[in-house]
């Protein structure tokens, strides 16, 4: 981008379009880390995936057993447990990995 100012020309630096950063080391560096955040983002999917099936063997078999699908001394463990560890944003995440992994209610 050129700018003029009192007769003078400059060029600002101009952003990269996928990063919006100003310098191709800072592009780079933005580039690296976001591989990484989708790998980890990958694992954590897995993850979640992993949790919803296993919490399905637990149901089936507390529902088999005549008890009820949901456990809610449980899941307030959970909720505590994500809580402590991430405050308040822990906490509507672990509503969702509940909501997840509860199925069909």
């Amino acid at each position: 981008m050129t700018v003029t100012r009192n007769n003078t020309t400059s060029t600002a630096p101009a952003t990269t379009p996928d990063t919006g950063a100003r310098t191709e080391e800072a592009a780079a560096l933005i580039g690296g880390a976001r591989e990484r955040i989708d790998a980890l983002d990958d694992r954590i999917i897995g993850l979640v995936q992993e949790r919803i099936a296993i919490s399905a063997v637990i149901q089936d078999a507390r529902i088999a057993s005549g008890g009820r699908r949901v456990n809610l001394s449980r899941e307030m463990e959970i909720l505590g447990h994500y809580s402590g560890a991430l405050g308040k944003p822990g906490t509507a995440l672990a509503m969702t990995l509940l909501e997840l992994s509860r199925g069909r209610v």
